[in-house]
């Protein structure tokens, strides 16, 4: 671990307990500055092996996670690990999977779920959480 985020760098959204995470497309190059310590990627296959830790979420385009179960534990060990590491979720856009596992993250941080896609759209990207499914999928995440 070499540090947290830049608040100010492309891509991060400050939650509010003040932790970072850097949501981003892998379709478009790695913004400039440091690698993260932990990524989560949101994709149909498995990426190829990263020169950091990683989880993969099998999350096809347009729709949600194969596996909810697995999808949160994932969520909530990046959402762990953002107090302390620099932690990053995409997906191949970096807009519908990435923004709801953005909106989920902040709802574990303490957002009302109602309300998580509104904020991760105001601090990170406003066309974000793409479809109708996304969204409740978001409103009916819960902490716990």
């Amino acid at each position: 671990m070499n540090g947290l985020w830049e608040p100010t760098s492309p891509g991060v959204l400050r939650l509010p307990s003040g932790r970072l995470v850097r949501g981003r497309a892998l379709s478009q190059p790695s913004p400039p500055g440091p690698h993260p310590d932990f990524a989560v990627y949101l994709l149909d296959r498995e990426p190829d092996p990263m020169m950091w830790e990683s989880r993969w979420i099998q999350w096809p385009d347009f729709r949600l996670p194969a596996d909810r179960t697995r999808a949160r534990q994932v969520l909530e060990e990046a959402w762990n690990r953002a107090a302390v590491e620099r932690v990053e979720i995409a997906c191949r856009g970096g807009k519908g999977r990435t923004g709801t596992a953005l909106a989920c993250v902040a709802v574990l941080d303490g957002v009302p779920a109602r309300e998580a896609v509104t904020f991760v759209r105001e601090n990170y990207n406003t066309r974000v959480v793409e479809t109708p499914w996304q969204r409740r999928y978001v409103r009916r995440f819960r902490t716990g």
